[in-house]
């Protein structure tokens, strides 16, 4: 039994980097490139990034939120880049979901936080939670681009994105754990095109 709990997590990683893989050898990875370039013209426009996912999604919204706000690494000690989680603090959430529709909760903080310069990044493993679709559709009438980490097929959120970067896999470990690597990826991306361009500085 020890043997074959030891192989569920050799396996677990194994499955991680064979995904991994499928984004290097598909070349899924070049539209992160596309997403990068849209935050860095939102940025030097004035706007910002606003973050949001459900679940382990969420946490993954929040940790590269921080990660605009303070760093990515040491390495790169740098000012911060402006970014929201839309959501928000335990007090919002459970205002939102008491007193609005659950799935209003993040398209309620978009319209309430966003400007026309800002980028929405909606990051979903089915790409099908009501309140990821909702935020996304919210986002293109009020004509925000609209950037979707997504896995599968998309689902329906797809078609409310103007870029999208597609983990393909149906499981939601690996999925988010792409998700998060990508993620990484962007940012240090964003972060060395705005030192380039002269809008953020070293310390």
């Amino acid at each position: 039994m020890q043997e074959d709990n030891s192989l569920n997590i050799k396996n677990a990683i194994e499955e991680s980097v064979k995904v991994k893989e499928l984004v290097l050898t598909q070349e899924l990875y070049k539209v992160l490139i596309e997403i990068g370039d849209l935050i860095v013209e939102s940025i030097l426009h004035g706007g910002k990034v606003l973050l949001c996912g459900n679940g382990g999604s969420a946490a993954d919204a929040q940790h590269l939120t921080a990660e605009f706000l303070v760093r990515l690494t040491s390495e790169v000690n740098r000012e911060g880049i402006p970014a929201i989680s839309l959501l928000q603090d335990s007090s919002t959430f459970t205002a939102a979901i008491n007193d609005l529709n659950p799935n209003e909760l993040f398209s309620r903080n978009l319209k309430t936080l966003s400007k026309p310069e800002d980028i929405l990044i909606a990051l979903s493993t089915s790409g099908n939670s009501e309140n990821i679709v909702k935020v996304l559709e919210t986002a293109k009438k009020i004509k925000i681009k609209t950037i979707g980490f997504l896995g599968s097929e998309g689902g329906e959120s797809l078609k409310h994105c103007d870029l999208a970067f597609i983990v393909p896999s149906n499981k939601t470990a690996r999925i988010q754990e792409v998700h998060i690597t990508a993620g990484h990826a962007v940012i240090e991306y964003v972060e060395a095109r705005l030192i380039e361009e002269g809008f953020l500085s070293l310390k």
